[in-house]
């Protein structure tokens, strides 16, 4: 029998306009201590976006997100953020801000497999 990790992970979300405090969910960021794991998967549905907020730059809002996944998988190309460990990025990534590109609080829970948990959760919470 495998053996069960804790993770915490959190809902992306694009906030076009953060007065209205309106979102839709773009992905999901899972961070496992056990597994040494922090990935995230970002996925932009442009058609509700633009039912949500026609005025929304794209291309902006597309270089926010790659900048959100390099940080998470971290290295030089990822800044001086890219250079902190992983429960440190994790916890940069998943801190409060008032922005287009937000997260959820932060849920835990237990897997054997992050890789097929990120996926799971990517199904279930943004498509």
């Amino acid at each position: 029998m495998q053996e069960s990790h804790l993770f915490e992970y959190a809902v992306i979300r694009v906030v076009p306009k953060v007065e209205r405090e309106e979102f839709i969910n773009i992905g999901v960021i899972l961070y496992c201590s056990g597994q040494k794991f922090l990935q995230c998967i970002l996925e932009l549905n442009e058609k509700k976006l633009q039912a949500l907020c026609c005025d929304t730059d794209i291309d902006e809002l597309r270089a926010h997100m790659d900048s959100f996944e390099k940080i998470c998988k971290g290295g030089k190309d990822a800044g001086p953020i890219g250079k902190l460990t992983l429960p440190e990025r994790f916890r940069w990534l998943t801190a409060t801000r008032s922005t287009i590109l937000q997260t959820s609080k932060v849920h835990p829970g237990l897997c054997q497999d992050a890789l097929e948990m990120l996926q799971r959760l990517h199904r279930q919470l943004v498509l």
